[in-house]
């Protein structure tokens, strides 16, 4: 680092929040978020692995759902990431701050099928949204209702595509089975 720069706020810190809400309050949700934050990057990740590497007939359709949520879940992280500015702290940004702040584990490297690669993506959701309810209870509780509606918000659109995933994974299709 050049002589000319300095550090504003150094990571894992809570300054003063413009929101008016208590900082100790602030230093909880943020947490929370940061840990949203993590494992929105997760699903980013692994979402966008498996629109690279999804094949068949049904191809095309997969491929553009994948798109659709991977880009949903990004832009949800940055709602997190500015909401963790805005009350006060700081968001991980780095591969290895997200990595050790992650609560969901990513698939490995190997390209699975896609019925595996889905069900892979459920269960993610799924404890990415059993967290979303902790947290959203938890910010409600702290009095930081906005945190709370943005997370509920965030809530319907991760459950929006848990319910089409499984809907792809349903055994009716029009494809033939060879």
């Amino acid at each position: 680092m050049g002589a000319q720069q300095k550090v504003r706020q150094e990571a894992n810190t809570t300054g003063g929040n413009p929101l008016r809400l208590d900082e100790d309050k602030a230093e909880q949700i943020i947490d929370a978020l940061n840990t949203d934050l993590a494992d929105a990057y997760v699903l980013y990740h692994q979402l966008h692995k498996h629109h690279w590497n999804v094949e068949g007939a049904e191809h095309l359709g997969i491929h553009e759902f994948l798109e659709e949520a991977y880009e949903d879940v990004e832009r949800a992280a940055d709602e997190i990431a500015e909401r963790v500015q805005a009350l006060g702290g700081v968001p991980h940004a780095s591969m290895t701050a997200l990595s050790d702040a992650a609560t969901v584990e990513p698939e490995d490297e190997d390209v699975y099928d896609i019925r595996t690669s889905f069900e892979n993506d459920i269960e993610m959701y799924g404890s990415i949204m059993e967290s979303y309810r902790e947290h959203i209870e938890l910010a409600d509780n702290l009095g930081d209702h906005a945190t709370g509606e943005m997370l509920r918000q965030q809530l319907v659109e991760l459950e929006e595509h848990v319910h089409v995933i499984d809907h792809y994974l349903e055994d009716d299709t029009l494809v033939s089975q060879s």
